[in-house]
């Protein structure tokens, strides 16, 4: 029986195979050469009408291309969006793909993910300019690129990014109100009487960490309180670093009463520090977090923390896109999407 079915198998595999047209068998067909075809697959625009025409009927009779590039070929469009993201693993990422992915499924669009494996810093930016040059001419009809690190990416196709990593960039873009949402969390906390609050920073060369620090500084300030540069460590937004940064506060003479953790991760971080020190939460120490990804809601104590709208700035993302390819020009380059605090169990008064 296991025999028959992989015979079966392979004779459907071979019988698929003889029946389907290549791009070479479109060539021979029509007369010309493979390039002339795969210009016509791409809509350039230095083929004569004529030949054009004749390979554009030739594949649709020998049904080369019955998915992607026969759609294309019958409206110009593929209704495909790419996503580039640097790490699919990420919560924060995932967030944003389910927001990206329920706009696009309502609109009749299809989605096509690229992950850069998290490279740092220059490499990065380097790989999504390629990819992004990759994908021009290809199936897509746009793209998203979320948190990209390069401030211009040439592109023939509409592109929208997601939480861009610099100021300066010369493509729409859907942000976090990082600020708002930083003075938020510390107002909460000098609300509930803490006045020593520690704060773990993400990447600095990053748009959302600088704000969301200028927001607890900011915070401070209007409150006619110092900052204390003990206090402001600089962690990288992963887990390990919120579980350093608050080991060396809970090293100080005089500990915080309370942490702000630019992101969630980080915050898990520090629970997972406090735990190991004998440190209880909300007890001995409130916390907060940035974010709002599931896992904040299931830590013990369940973390409050600053919700980001993550599926919101997908969906924004997404819909713009789309916008941008019905020809349908953007009024301003960077929309804002609201963030609020969520109160949870990891903070009390003092």
């Amino acid at each position: 029986q296991v025999f028959s079915s992989k015979l079966f198998c392979q004779n459907v595999y071979m019988a698929r195979t003889r029946s389907t047209a290549t791009i070479h068998d479109v060539a021979a067909a029509a007369g010309v050469s493979v390039s002339t075809v795969s210009r016509v697959l791409n809509n350039k625009s230095d083929v004569a009408a004529e030949t054009s025409e004749r390979i554009r009927r030739i594949i649709r009779d020998m049904g080369y291309g019955s998915g992607l590039e026969a759609r294309s070929l019958s409206s110009l469009k593929t209704n495909v969006i790419g996503l580039l993201v640097p790490d699919m693993g990420q919560s924060y990422t995932l967030q944003i793909i389910r927001g990206v992915s329920c706009a696009i499924t309502k609109l009749g669009f299809d989605l096509l993910a690229y992950s850069s494996g998290n490279k740092p810093g220059r490499s990065r930016a380097d790989w999504e300019q390629q990819q992004v040059a990759l994908l021009n001419g290809s199936i897509i009809d746009g793209m998203i690129v979320v948190t990209p690190s390069a401030r211009t990416l040439r592109t023939r196709e509409p592109l929208v990014a997601v939480d861009p990593q610099s100021e300066g960039i010369d493509f729409p873009a859907v942000i976090a109100t990082n600020r708002v949402g930083a003075m938020a969390a510390m107002q909460y906390l000098l609300e509930l009487g803490h006045r020593r609050i520690g704060y773990i920073g993400g990447r600095s060369e990053l748009q959302s960490a600088q704000r969301r620090l200028q927001g607890y500084y900011d915070s401070l300030r209007q409150r006619d309180m110092a900052v204390e540069p003990t206090l402001v460590q600089d962690g990288d937004f992963s887990f390990q670093s919120g579980y350093r940064c608050a080991q060396v506060l809970f090293a100080q003479t005089e500990r915080p009463t309370a942490i702000f953790a630019a992101n969630d991760e980080m915050a898990i971080g520090v629970m997972a520090a406090a735990n190991d020190a004998g440190i209880r939460i909300p007890d001995d120490l409130s916390l907060i977090g940035f974010d709002n990804v599931p896992e904040a809601a299931a830590t013990h104590p369940p973390l409050t923390t600053v919700d980001q709208s993550l599926t919101t700035m997908g969906q924004l993302a997404a819909e713009l896109l789309i916008n941008l390819i019905s020809g349908e020009a953007p009024e301003h380059l960077l929309h804002k999407a609201p963030t609020k605090l969520v109160i949870r169990d990891s903070c009390r008064h003092v």
